[in-house]
């Protein structure tokens, strides 16, 4: 099964938020799997920018390289672009995670914010739905 990982899980992770345990374990599964796992292009500027205003920009650095370890980062380009404005889904970064889902290849994307994907051609998992499935 090939993951687009939203945002919101790696930030989980990051900062220790409710649900980490999961979302840790999700990351440390897909790394195992080599080429399961892919975060958007976008998402790295998200991360970098919450990451570093959280603790440091050192820090966020870091972290983005721990994850670039692992996952691939999805293509990204006009045709992506252009898909993210024809779809429906209200915040607009959604619509482009699930550009950045369908670039890859990916199966599934895996975020907390399940019902904000409601209507993707891409299904929504949340952490804890992938680990039962990927038991």
């Amino acid at each position: 099964m090939r993951a687009l990982i939203d945002t919101n899980v790696f930030l989980d992770v990051a900062l220790a938020r409710p649900g980490a345990a999961r979302s840790g374990e999700l990351l440390d599964r897909l790394e195992d799997i080599p080429g399961s796992a892919f975060v958007a292009w976008h998402t790295l500027s998200n991360l970098y920018y919450i990451l570093a205003k959280a603790s440091s920009p050192a820090a966020a650095r870091s972290f983005l390289s721990d994850v670039l370890a692992w996952a691939d980062v999805a293509p990204a380009g006009q045709p992506e672009a252009k898909l993210a404005l024809k779809l429906p889904q209200k915040d607009f970064e959604d619509c482009l995670q699930i550009a950045s889902a369908e670039a890859a290849g990916a199966t599934c994307i895996v975020t907390r914010n399940k019902p904000d994907f409601r209507g993707s051609p891409i299904p929504a998992l949340t952490p804890e739905e992938w680990l039962k499935q990927n038991a």
